[in-house]
């Protein structure tokens, strides 16, 4: 096949795709299961699948390995058109805001999604500082950081301040470092185990203890650090995403909670909470900004995202 010839037939792949082809393989891509892509878009399982097989079809090769109970897993082609896919997206969604906004004459707006797990506490300084000299509107949206990921895939969201997602989840992602920090175990003060001598691990198992949900980017963590050091019951175990409630149960009983140590900063520095003396420096772990690694920032981004590299340099975690 000669070049004209593989350009026609680009061309015809795609004027086929739609949409919704696009939008299944990214949720697809980013569950990796077909039941939960159906699940997130609200159509059944036999359309999704059915989705995308068509849009193999139309691209004449195979996006995903199909393995057992619905799993899939991405094809090296499949690698690829992520990237692409989720750029269409994203440009798509920006050329319809860039309309939205000139209609309406009003200023751009920054989407941002952050983590209250690793970045609430220096965000507000940061937004502070960027709104003196901007009138950009600026929406801050924080949830599970999965779904944080994907709305930045789809260009829902712009930026993403939070702590490294795992590898298989920054997929056509790009992570600039901020700094590191580690976890904590809190408790209120006064608590028996507030006395600042050193605590072993080990004792937690008898304890009831806050950690975060299963789909939170801090509980793979919490699981290596309590394995680690031979904690292997947690029936007495509370998972929660609200760091407001975690803080009130602690104040309120003998619970300990195991948190990222900037969730808490400001607890600790004004004795509000008080940390058990228990090393976890091997829990370090980095914390940025994570953006589409396809897309170069607008220069309004760049701004802020400048603005918040500043702002982290000047947050104390001590």
């Amino acid at each position: 096949m000669n070049i004209n010839d593989r350009l026609f037939a680009s061309k015809q792949q795609l004027s086929r795709i739609r949409h919704r082809h696009l939008n299944c393989f990214l949720e697809a891509a980013r569950s990796r299961k077909v039941s939960a892509a159906a699940y997130a878009l609200n159509i059944s399982q036999p359309a999704a699948s059915k989705t995308l097989s068509e849009l193999e079809a139309i691209l004449d090769t195979k996006l995903f390995e199909r393995g057992g109970r619905g799993g899939l897993r991405l094809t090296s082609t499949g690698t690829v058109f992520l990237r692409f896919a989720g750029a269409s997206i994203a440009a798509l969604k920006e050329g319809l805001d860039g309309i939205a906004q000139a209609r309406m004459h009003e200023e751009p707006v920054l989407m941002i999604g952050a983590l209250p797990g690793v970045a609430a506490h220096f965000m507000p300084a940061a937004v502070k500082e960027f709104r003196e000299t901007h009138t950009t509107v600026i929406r801050i949206i924080t949830g599970p950081n999965t779904s944080m990921l994907n709305q930045l895939r789809l260009g829902e969201l712009d930026l993403v301040v939070g702590r490294l997602a795992r590898p298989k989840e920054m997929a056509g992602l790009s992570f600039i470092h901020l700094y590191s920090e580690e976890l904590v175990f809190v408790v209120r003060p006064g608590h028996p185990l507030a006395d600042g001598k050193s605590f072993n691990p080990a004792l937690l198992e008898n304890m009831t203890l806050l950690m975060p949900t299963a789909d939170g980017v801090m509980r793979p963590v919490v699981d290596r650090f309590l394995i680690a050091h031979g904690v292997g019951n947690l029936s007495n175990s509370i998972e929660a995403r609200s760091p407001d409630f975690c803080r009130q149960y602690v104040l309120d009983s003998d619970a300990v909670w195991m948190i990222s140590k900037g969730v808490v900063a400001h607890d600790l520095h004004d004795g509000v909470l008080s940390a058990l003396q228990i090393d976890t420096s091997d829990t370090q772990g980095p914390v940025g900004l994570t953006l589409r690694a396809d897309t170069h920032p607008s220069p309004t981004l760049r701004m802020m995202m400048d603005t918040l590299v500043r702002a982290a340099n000047d947050f104390d975690l001590s």
